[in-house]
């Protein structure tokens, strides 16, 4: 058989090597995720190089803010975002700085809605304000979880940590109908329980800072409180022991929230530095202050239950 030279030279008879053109989009992207990444484990090994240095502050009540932004905060997040699908209403009423109390209905078995409250102030307001939050005695009576409260800016439900926190311009949560509130069954939601003796209204009184109402819905259905085990609860010093539609017969299971649909709204506030400061020994004054922001957060409930609509059939 022949073989013809030429036949190699045409250019149409050799192979060619192919061509890929490169992405460099792609290729840009890759890059930056890298790079995202690297700035994450760095930060990361940053962190706890400072814990394990003792490099971090924290205040006279235990307050970490490090630890709150890095780590707290963090946690709960996809719990607000994802799970509770949270929005927040009249954050123009919490002012961005300055210290001012907001009252708020407390409800929902476990007292989840403070710190969504908490994690919803941080991350939505303007100002990105760190709620501190007066927690019951019984939360400082369990080791971990009394930690874990001081460091992400709670401290104890009395007037003389509440005054020294207003002092230092700080924005404070309380929830007056404490464990009445937070522990009534399903059957009562929604309807205020009683709000003490006006504790936190004489605390704004001599303080002179403004009270903001606060209606959180969408707590009341993530633990449906249906029954009470009064034995039990004496038994284990708690206030009350909780059944469920899945607590405690699902055991651990029954202890993950239903995906209700969170509204938190902010009324207007309530001014008392109208008032002589010295009216905050008056029980009259007190009571009928008490008495008003009671009643405007009652009605500031029914209006964003009608606002929110089902619990649970809301994108």
């Amino acid at each position: 058989m022949n073989h013809d030279p030429a036949e190699e030279a045409r250019p149409e008879m050799r192979p060619e090597a192919q061509v890929i053109p490169l992405n460099t989009d792609a290729a840009d992207r890759l890059a930056q995720e890298q790079s995202g990444f690297d700035d994450k484990v760095a930060s990361v090994l940053r962190f706890l190089r400072r814990r394990l240095s003792g490099e971090y502050e924290v205040d006279e009540f235990g307050f970490d803010p490090e630890l709150n932004e890095g780590v707290l905060l963090p946690a709960l997040r996809p719990l607000y975002e994802r799970w509770f699908r949270a929005e927040m209403i009249g954050l123009d009423h919490v002012p961005d700085t300055g210290p001012a109390l907001i009252v708020g209905n407390h409800s929902g078995t476990l007292p989840i809605d403070g710190v969504m409250l908490q994690v919803g102030l941080h991350d939505h307001h303007p100002a990105h304000r760190n709620l501190r939050l007066l927690g019951a005695d019984l939360v400082y009576q369990i080791p971990v979880l009394a930690h874990l409260a001081r460091k992400s800016g709670h401290t104890l439900a009395c007037q003389a940590d509440a005054s020294r926190l207003l002092a230092k311009d700080q924005l404070v949560g309380v929830f007056p109908e404490g464990f009445k509130g937070v522990g009534k069954p399903f059957s009562e939601r929604y309807k205020l329980q009683r709000f003490g003796r006006g504790g936190f209204v004489a605390t704004a009184l001599r303080a002179q800072v403004p009270i903001i109402p606060c209606a959180i819905v969408g707590a009341e259905e993530i633990y449906p409180k249906i029954a009470d085990l009064k034995p039990l609860a004496r038994l284990l010093g708690l206030p009350y022991f909780p059944v469920t539609p899945t607590w405690p017969h699902l055991g651990l299971l029954g202890l993950l929230p239903l995906p209700s649909k969170w509204l938190i709204a902010f009324g207007e506030p309530i001014r008392t530095d109208e008032y002589d400061p010295a009216q905050a020994e008056d029980h009259m004054t007190v009571f009928n202050l008490t008495d008003q922001v009671r009643e405007t957060i009652q009605n500031m409930l029914y209006d964003v239950l009608r606002r929110r609509g089902p619990a649970f059939f809301r994108a």
